[in-house]
């Protein structure tokens, strides 16, 4: 059976689990839109306010995981292999965890400048979690398959362009700044932000997984 016939047979029993992702990765680019913003920020008292919002929606995001993993458990019908939904929902969950975490490093810190780098950084984190919305949403119809196929090469593009601008970042961090206790927080929201992106890469990697078993 090819994969469209196979998804329009499946998806009517199964639109929950499609409607819970569409909820988690929307609330993955909300949080994603609060951190960027954050970072262009300079008084303290908004920082500090981004930082809650940004808590608010992972708290968001571990409900919608723990709504997916129960019907998981409860449906012996699912669009796509039972291992392949918990790897995509527990993916995913991990970025907003990151971004989340990076967040924390930088109240726990006392971060109160941000670098240019950090900014740039957290763009390409947005834009990779927007990708990953519109993959995570094709995924519903597999005649849209060659989009998601599409947006993974984006997420997996702009994740190498994430580390090209860590490399530089560090380098130039090394060279420049002279405080070493700025140089390791500076270094530490760097580097959190870095894996922040490697997770985006980590649903790409998911989600080329499903294609492959379904085509």
């Amino acid at each position: 059976m090819r994969i469209s016939s196979l998804f329009s047979f499946m998806v009517p029993k199964n639109a929950m689990f499609f409607d819970l992702f569409a909820e988690d990765t929307n609330n993955l680019v909300e949080q994603a839109k609060v951190f960027h913003d954050m970072f262009l920020q300079t008084d303290p008292e908004q920082i500090a306010a981004s930082i809650r919002k940004v808590r608010d929606f992972e708290h968001k995001g571990d409900e919608i995981t723990h709504k997916i993993f129960m019907e998981l458990s409860e449906n012996f019908i699912t669009p796509f292999d039972r291992e392949d939904i918990h790897a995509l929902a527990a993916s995913i969950d991990d970025i907003a965890d990151f971004i989340n975490g990076c967040a924390s490093r930088i109240q726990l810190y006392n971060v109160k400048q941000f670098t240019k780098s950090m900014e740039l950084m957290s763009e390409v984190l947005l834009k990779q979690c927007i990708e990953v919305d519109i993959a995570v949403r094709d995924m519903r119809q597999m005649k849209n398959a060659q989009r998601v196929r599409e947006a993974i090469v984006r997420i997996n593009s702009l994740e190498n362009h994430a580390d090209d601008l860590f490399d530089d970042s560090i380098a130039r961090l090394f060279s420049e700044q002279v405080d070493p206790l700025e140089l390791i927080k500076t270094k530490e929201v760097l580097s959190s932000l870095e894996t922040a992106t490697d997770k985006c890469e980590d649903v790409a990697n998911v989600l080329e997984t499903i294609l492959v078993k379904n085509s």
